[in-house]
């Protein structure tokens, strides 16, 4: 028999493919922290052995000077950023620690610090193909996943409460892909909120990645009638020529009703009239500086009830209707649920007819 030495061992599987993700105790993105932000393989912890600035400076030199010096620059502060995370984020990891490091595309970055990883005695590996490889999967998986997939569209006018709705849903159990949570954006022209930026779009598709792999083919998932734009983000092409051409739910609910769910959800708007006024001026090519001077005055006076219905009548109910009519031709055919207010117990029961109507499996 062939005798294996120690080193033979390490480098053994030191380089596997984006199906052994799960047989790793940890993934680490070797990446800088602009590339990371922008997005990653969901877990995975940053440990960058170039900062953004460094990676900058690096690829000036490769550029301006020469590849040699900048391999010579940047080797050094490789091995600097390396020594710090040894000292720091791996000073407790035990002696059967396995980690999976990933850069850009399993090159330079990531293959340096498996390498010191290894020689310490770690089984760590290098993602074949790095970030690249990953994203790949990503986006082919977003072209496949919502064809095996049965969803139920929650259609209804602004208001009505969707998302508490699908909020009630999954907490009795159900599927449900809660696409501006993802997106962190409610979806309208004032859906934004500056205290919950949105993710930037490839993170975005991630997580919805992430959601429907968990998904079960035998029970509907639920969904939100979004556009294709959910604030700066764009919905994955696939998933919504899917949605359009699905079964469909609507929610109604009383004009009163309505208000009130919206000056809860809107609250940071209620709380700062000065910046519902700034997000008002996107609606003055559509609607006239008069009628956007008019609702800036009923902001700055706190009358919230009048300047939301009149919102929902003058804008949101029309925008709606057009775009239910163009996009989401069964919501016609579906069944029509009514919420009485906007208690969590009258949303629970709701959320229970609906689960009576579309998955028995509850």
């Amino acid at each position: 028999m062939q005798c294996i030495t120690p080193a033979q061992r390490l480098k053994r599987g030191s380089v596997v493919t984006l199906d052994a993700l799960d047989d790793f105790d940890e993934a680490i993105d070797a990446r800088s922290p602009a590339e990371y932000a922008e997005d990653h393989i969901p877990g995975a912890v940053n440990l960058p052995v170039l900062s953004d600035d460094e990676r900058a400076h690096v690829g000036t030199l490769y550029k301006q000077v020469s590849p040699f010096t900048a391999k010579k620059v940047g080797a050094a502060l490789v091995l600097r950023n390396i020594a710090q995370h040894l000292e720091t984020h791996f000073a407790d990891r035990p002696r059967d620690y396995r980690p999976l490091v990933y850069c850009w595309r399993g090159g330079n970055r990531s293959g340096a610090l498996v390498t010191v990883l290894r020689a310490i005695g770690w089984d760590a590996a290098q993602l074949e193909g790095g970030y690249k490889a990953y994203r790949r999967h990503v986006v082919a998986a977003l072209a496949q996943l919502p064809g095996q997939l049965r969803f139920i569209v929650v259609c209804g006018k602004t208001g009505v409460g969707k998302s508490r709705f699908l909020r009630a849903l999954a907490e009795l159990g159900a599927q449900v892909l809660d696409l501006e949570a993802l997106a962190a954006h409610m979806g309208s022209v004032l859906g934004g909120d500056p205290q919950r930026p949105q993710p930037p779009q490839k993170l975005f598709e991630t997580r919805v990645w992430q959601a429907l792999c968990h998904f079960d083919p035998l029970r509907p998932v639920f969904v939100e009638s979004e556009s294709k734009k959910i604030g700066n983000l764009h919905t994955p092409e696939v998933l919504l020529e899917r949605m359009r051409a699905s079964q469909c739910l609507t929610l109604e609910a009383p004009m009163a009703v309505r208000v009130a769910v919206l000056k809860e959800d809107y609250q940071h708007f209620l709380k700062a009239p000065e910046v519902l006024a700034r997000q008002l001026d996107c609606l003055v090519p559509l609607l006239g500086h008069d009628r956007i001077h008019r609702w800036k005055g009923l902001a700055a006076s706190g009358e919230w009830d009048t300047l939301v219905g009149e919102l929902l009548v003058t804008h949101y109910d029309p925008a709606y209707t057009r775009s239910l009519g163009r996009n989401y031709v069964h919501a016609a055919e579906g069944p029509v649920l009514q919420l009485a207010s906007p208690a969590e117990a009258d949303l629970r029961a709701l959320a229970r007819q609906a689960l009576d109507l579309f998955d028995k499996a509850l």
